[in-house]
């Protein structure tokens, strides 16, 4: 992905803010930040997802159904005020960006 360097936070966020909505697995979370233009292989996404859980962000459990298993992942309290906080930190670049606060 083009400038996945600058826009990996944001993909972050995504994962934070539907983790927050419901349980994600990774092929969801892959497939939803796909229809948001972000291509992320299996390799970038699943060592993100345990990084966010290590630092605290995420908690996950395993899920089976028959012979599939998942892992499914959930935002914890430290992420949902991680996530508070990076919203009001966009909204204040957006309105700058936006030429509303010089």
């Amino acid at each position: 992905m083009k400038f996945q360097d600058l826009l990996s936070g944001f993909i972050r966020l995504h994962v934070l803010h539907h983790a927050a909505q419901h349980e994600v697995c990774g092929q969801w979370i892959m497939d939803e930040l796909a229809r948001h233009g972000y291509r992320l292989s299996p390799g970038t996404l699943y060592p993100m997802l345990h990084a966010m859980e290590k630092k605290g962000y995420l908690v996950s459990r395993q899920d089976q159904e028959g012979k599939t298993r998942r892992r499914l992942y959930r935002i914890t309290e430290q992420g949902r005020e991680g996530l508070g906080t990076a919203i009001v930190q966009m909204r204040e670049f957006a309105g700058e960006a936006a030429g509303e606060d010089s």
